[in-house]
């Protein structure tokens, strides 16, 4: 009989899910994003019901990755909303933390998440966790892409209540923004967009920090404040890596990656690289089909 996986790798913007048979790909889906932190439950329910309806039923094990699952009643109340949809499979709700190193293939060792939001996680892969950030949008989230356009939008306005004109960073975020003045980013940032609109909005501050000081300065200090959580990651647990990047921007902007290495090197933490994959397929690995 085929063995049926479901994995699913919950963001705040969308959900993927890749149906496993055996231990390879047969099929996958994306959805919005299923977090209850980000989306009500019912919009979350109903994300995942379309990616499970479109990768198949038959599953024997679901492992589904989300932020938020701090606590043993997080992860129950997200595999609640998945059991409906796999009947009889064993549900396992894990920080999606443990996705991007296991999407990785190693065993033990520091993941960080840098996307719409941004939290830091390891393992001596005997036992031994720890955890760092992950705090949401409200609390922290530092380095994160939502944390980066605020702090490009911050900037802004306190140069206009500086009595300056707006400066590059300002008019490429204005223009991203369809705005036309930095009083604007008022009602834009408290109005309706949400956090995954916001969060795009970092790419303002990506592209141009090679050559606007301002976004450069930002983007530093972001690597700066995941740093500070790597390494109070790797004193808890021992690790000196490696350390895998995953999220929107930790896989994808070679700046970020090598800032992280930089800062973390001087504490003997080496290995820094950036996530290859979707993470949802470190799912797999969590269960035992492949092997570090």
């Amino acid at each position: 009989m085929t063995d049926v996986l479901i994995g699913l790798d919950i963001g705040g913007s969308k959900t993927h899910a890749v149906r496993f048979e055996d231990g390879v790909p047969a099929g996958e889906a994306v959805a919005g994003s299923a977090n209850v932190q980000n989306v009500s439950r019912d919009e979350a329910a109903e994300s995942l019901a379309k990616v499970f309806a479109a990768v198949g039923a038959g599953a024997h094990h679901v492992v589904a990755g989300a932020g938020g699952i701090d606590t043993a009643d997080d992860a129950g109340a997200l595999e609640s909303l998945i059991a409906p949809l796999a009947p009889g499979a064993r549900i396992e709700a894990v920080h999606d933390s443990r996705l991007i190193l296991a999407a990785g293939r190693a065993s033990s060792g520091i993941a960080v998440i840098i996307g719409t939001g941004s939290a830091v996680w390891g393992t001596d892969g005997a036992g031994n966790e720890a955890r760092a950030g992950g705090w949401g949008y409200l609390l922290g989230d530092e380095g994160s892409g939502y944390w980066l356009a605020r702090e490009a939008v911050r900037h802004a306005l306190r140069r206009r209540d500086q009595g300056l004109e707006p400066d590059g960073l300002t008019r490429a975020l204005l223009a991203d923004c369809g705005l036309s003045k930095p009083v604007e980013l008022i009602s834009a940032f408290h109005g309706g967009a949400g956090r995954a609109y916001w969060a795009q909005r970092s790419r303002v501050v990506v592209d141009a920090a090679g050559s606007d000081p301002v976004a450069g300065a930002l983007l530093k200090a972001a690597v700066r404040e995941l740093a500070e959580l790597i390494v109070l990651v790797a004193r808890r647990t021992g690790s000196r890596g490696p350390v895998i990047l995953g999220g929107s921007i930790g896989a994808n902007v070679p700046r970020m990656a090598q800032g992280i290495a930089a800062e973390v090197a001087a504490h003997g933490i080496t290995g820094v690289r950036p996530l290859d994959r979707a993470p949802v397929l470190g799912a797999a690995f969590l269960s035992g089909w492949e092997q570090a």
